[in-house]
């Protein structure tokens, strides 16, 4: 096995009250997603953790260039911003369990994550991967366009990852894959409550649940195409529970961060 993907059963983590967030970080698919297809998602990145002698998938991220990617702030909350040599990205990966001859496997030389990023309010929820080696785009490997400063997304997007298949669901080995509507702050809002949901957040889902992001896709990405090519809308983040009805996930806005992406990731 390529990849040995270790399932921490954090304490309440998918017992919580309704009314508790929940990241997405941590235990290793989508909620009522597919499979992908090799080469559909080539943005899509498995962040993971080797320091136990095993590699460990315990978030997501996207591509922004040969040397950065991006990732949520939560999943590096904690881990060492100058000397991360205990963590990698796998890029071109589909079947964690299958050495197909497309990954490419890079440990990361920096961290930075957003000054104002405050684990509590989940605010500011993104960080940025710095890869030691650059790498080599092919149909498998590939950036995702990011949007333009203060770019508001709109229509169905795909979110994708190889997080849990519900609350304390199965972990599957194949990339997952899912559509989800974006949903306006204001009914973002009316679920989650008015000060909950910040203008450095978008929200996604459908009213009825059952699809969704979900623990293990923390840091992944949410790809719109509503500009009329495809670029990075949201950062998988947060949620009461996964995929529950009338509560859609939370995402990073990634329009919102342009302006720090660009400054940082030199």
């Amino acid at each position: 096995m390529k990849t040995l993907i270790l399932c921490v059963l954090l304490a309440g983590a998918f017992a919580a009250p309704s009314r508790k967030p929940t990241f997405r970080r941590g235990l290793n698919k989508i909620v009522g997603g597919t499979d992908a297809k090799p080469g559909e998602l080539p943005y899509q990145l498995s962040f993971q953790d080797i320091s136990f002698g095993f590699a460990w998938h315990f978030c997501g991220a996207s591509i922004y260039n040969e040397n950065w990617a991006i990732c949520a702030g939560h999943c590096v909350q904690g881990e060492d911003m100058n000397n991360p040599d205990y963590l990698q990205v796998v890029a071109g990966e589909l079947n964690q369990d299958v050495d197909e001859g497309t990954e490419q496997t890079v440990i990361l030389s920096k961290i930075i994550q957003h000054e104002d990023y405050n684990g509590f309010t989940i605010s500011n929820d993104i960080s940025l991967l710095k890869l030691s080696q650059p790498l080599s785009f092919n149909d498998n490997v590939r950036a995702i366009d990011i949007p333009a400063q203060g770019h508001v997304a709109s229509g169905d997007c795909i979110v994708s990852g190889w997080g849990t298949t519900s609350e304390g669901g199965s972990t599957p080995s194949v990339l997952q894959k899912v559509t989800v509507p974006i949903v306006s702050d204001d009914e973002c809002r009316d679920a989650y409550g008015q000060s909950d949901i910040e203008d450095s957040m978008i929200c996604a889902g459908v009213p009825e649940g059952g699809k969704d992001s979900c623990q293990g896709d923390s840091g992944g990405p949410l790809a719109c195409s509503d500009t009329g090519s495809t670029y990075l809308a949201g950062i998988v983040s947060w949620g009461y529970g996964c995929a529950r009805p009338g509560y859609p996930g939370v995402y990073a806005e990634v329009s919102y961060h342009v302006d720090w992406i660009k400054a940082n990731a030199v």
